[in-house]
């Protein structure tokens, strides 16, 4: 991409999920730069860009978008390419968490997970990079997760989106370089902040949680403790996060991978140089309170809750603290 100054008018970047957490945060440290803004929430979240001092302008537009629709991503890109001369770097932050063993998620769950976090980036990133091909150059940014490049129980869809998401952003890094156009995936882990608790269970999540008997309630009790615990102690913020981003976009030849956080690079340098017997058996080991997972488990003899589909309040509200968790 061209540098700013090079251009006749600053580069559009288009931000999904930026009305809070990860995406509010790179929507703030993208003010401080010299770029043209498209900054998108769920209609019902707009309210949030003006609570946190975010306006319209002549350089920023705020937008409702939710991700899983097929007509809102076609009016926005349809109208940045009208207006604004098509989008420059596309910024996929927008995600939600599911928190569910594999045997309390439904097809529905599932679907809605993988919606959110995989196809619309993916539909997003397709839409725009016409434009991108015909100027010879644009960014595209997917925030991924370090559940991206591992998973961790309790949160088996989640990953599932995010590894989905790494493989076809690797695909595409692959499809789109000959066009001088750049794909990143931003891996996240630990955030120090809240955002933890917007991991949305499912029926019968709830229920293994809220029953102590449940064959599963241990699994729900010791990884929610052990997530709010770390999410409280590590050094990266929303902030940090940001900055990564904000420096990646500006980076002339940015890599495929950036871990953004320090736990990512360490994850990422074990599953490289630990054999995978070792890496599994150590995590496992790791797993807070495992022992008390099988034989504290007592089944209840009655048929399973009825399954709940998970509705997200704003798709930016995953940055999930532990994105094993996702801004």
């Amino acid at each position: 991409m061209h540098e700013v100054g090079e251009r006749e008018s600053p580069p559009v970047v288009l931000v999904t999920g930026a009305s809070s957490g990860l995406g509010l945060a790179i929507a703030r440290a993208l003010l401080r730069h010299n770029y043209r803004l498209i900054l998108t929430a769920r209609e019902s979240s707009l309210h949030r860009f003006a609570s946190n001092g975010i306006y319209p302008s002549e350089r920023v537009w705020l937008r409702a978008l939710d991700v899983t629709c097929a007509a809102d991503r076609k009016a926005v890109v349809a109208e940045a390419n009208a207006h604004w001369g098509g989008i420059d770097v596309l910024v996929n932050n927008a995600g939600i968490s599911l928190r569910a063993v594999v045997e309390h998620v439904s097809d529905a769950d599932r679907a809605l997970q993988m919606d959110v976090n995989f196809i619309a980036p993916i539909e997003l990133s397709r839409l725009v990079l016409p434009s991108m091909r015909r100027k010879r150059c644009g960014r595209i940014l997917n925030i991924s997760s370090v559940g991206g490049m591992m998973a961790m129980p309790t949160m088996s869809t989640y990953s599932a989106s995010k590894f989905a998401l790494e493989g076809a952003s690797e695909a595409l890094w692959y499809e789109v370089r000959p066009f001088g156009i750049n794909v990143t995936l931003v891996q996240p882990g630990f955030i120090n902040s809240d955002s933890f608790r917007n991991a949305k269970y499912t029926a019968p999540s709830k229920a293994a949680y809220d029953t102590v008997h449940s064959a599963y309630h241990w699994h729900y009790h010791f990884m929610e403790g052990f997530i709010g615990r770390v999410a409280r102690r590590v050094f990266a913020t929303p902030d940090s996060v940001a900055a990564k981003v904000v420096h990646t976009i500006q980076l002339k030849q940015p890599p495929l991978r950036i871990p953004a956080t320090f736990d990512a690079t360490m994850f990422s340098l074990l599953r490289r140089l630990l054999p995978r017997s070792i890496y599994h058996w150590l995590l496992y080991q790791s797993l807070p309170g495992v022992r008390t997972w099988g034989p504290a488990a007592i089944d209840i003899a009655r048929d399973p809750p009825a399954v709940e589909v998970a509705t997200p309040t704003d798709e930016a509200d995953t940055d999930v603290a532990f994105e094993l968790g996702r801004s």
